[in-house]
């Protein structure tokens, strides 16, 4: 199995701190998608991001999204893979699931890639995505 590891950083204003990311290392955002770019999105949450790419340091990636409440220091970073192939996404969120919390069902997104999020047994969270 091959994936790629990526944080995923849930921000309480992920443009912000995206912004000080890329001056602090040196980098530049890649790519926003905000909820606005979906349908049926209430009008109070448009703007915010729903996800965006960044790139730091040499070409690290980074992801961030916008969260819904205040920030936990310690507890807003979430491990993503990507996988290629979905069989091997599927495998690597069942693995994951065991005795573990299922928050989004691993499925088809509207912008054509699966995804799903797991907080595993020890209490980490992970999004799984195809790329």
């Amino acid at each position: 199995m091959t994936a790629q590891l990526n944080a995923y950083i849930h921000s309480e204003d992920a443009r912000e701190q995206a912004a000080f990311y890329a001056q602090a290392l040196g980098g530049e955002i890649l790519s926003t998608m905000t909820y606005g770019q979906t349908p049926g999105t209430p009008e109070e949450i448009k703007d915010k991001v729903m996800h965006m790419v960044l790139s730091v340091a040499g070409g690290n990636i980074i992801f961030l999204s916008d969260s819904f409440g205040p920030s936990q220091r310690g507890r807003f970073i979430s491990l993503a893979l990507s996988y290629k192939k979905e069989e091997e996404a599927r495998q690597a969120f069942e693995n994951l699931s065991k005795d573990g919390t299922v928050k989004f069902p691993l499925e088809l997104q509207p912008w054509g890639a699966y995804y799903g999020e797991v907080e595993d047994k020890f209490g980490v969270n992970w999004q799984i995505v195809t790329s």
